[in-house]
C-alpha cells in the first residue's frame, strides 16, 4: 500500500459518479451509491484509502456516500440546506437525476481526474455489482460496517476496514497516517 488517505474533492467525486453511471444499464441513486461503496472497500483494501475521501452514512438500504449523495440530489434539483451551493453549480452541465432516482450523465467522466487505481476498483465493482437488483445490493451492503452504526449515523472507516480480508494490514497502514 502506497497511497495516503485523501480529502473529499467534489470535482473528483462528480467524475466518480459520471464514470459509474455511464457504465450501468439503469443507474440510480441506490445502485451508484452501492457500486461506489464496494469500489471504496476494494480501494481501501488494496491502497489504504477511499476513492473520494467521502464519509459513509448507514442508511436504511445500506451505506451511502454522504457528500456524493448530496451531489446527486443537487443533480435532481432538490433544494436542501445541507447541500452546498457549489454542488448545484458543479453538476449543472454534468449530471441530472430524473424521476427522483435515475442518474443521467450529461457528459463523459473526465478520466484525467481519476487515477488508474480508482478506475481499476470502479471497474471491478461495476463488473461484480452492476447488474445486481436493488434487494441484492441492499442485502450485500448490510455488512458488519453498516451494522456498526445507527441508522443515519456515520460509519467509521475503521469499521469498513475491519470487514476486509486484510483488515489488520489496512488498519496498521492507516494508523501510520492518522496524525
Amino acid at each position: 500500500m502506497t497511497v495516503t488517505p485523501i480529502r473529499f474533492d467534489p470535482e473528483r467525486a462528480l467524475e466518480l459518479v459520471l464514470y459509474v453511471a455511464s457504465r450501468l444499464r439503469y443507474p440510480t441513486l441506490h445502485s451508484v451509491s452501492k457500486v461506489l461503496y464496494f469500489a471504496d472497500r476494494e480501494h481501501l483494501s488494496r491502497y489504504g484509502s477511499l476513492l473520494s475521501g467521502d464519509n459513509y452514512v448507514a442508511m436504511r438500504h445500506g451505506p451511502v456516500p454522504s457528500a456524493i449523495y448530496n451531489l446527486m440530489k443537487a443533480g435532481a434539483g432538490r433544494l436542501e440546506p445541507l447541500i452546498p451551493s457549489q454542488f448545484y453549480e458543479l453538476v449543472a452541465q454534468s449530471l441530472s437525476v430524473e424521476e427522483g432516482r435515475r442518474v443521467r450523465p450529461l457528459r463523459p467522466a473526465n478520466l484525467d481526474l481519476l487515477s488508474a487505481s480508482q478506475r481499476e476498483c470502479l471497474d471491478s465493482s461495476i463488473k461484480e455489482n452492476g447488474k445486481l437488483s436493488f434487494k441484492r445490493l441492499t442485502d450485500k451492503s448490510h455488512d458488519a460496517a453498516w451494522k456498526s452504526a445507527d441508522e443515519n449515523d456515520l460509519i467509521d472507516v475503521k469499521a469498513i476496514a475491519k470487514t476486509l480480508r486484510n483488515a489488520k494490514q489496512v488498519l496498521a497502514y492507516r494508523r501510520q497516517f492518522a496524525n
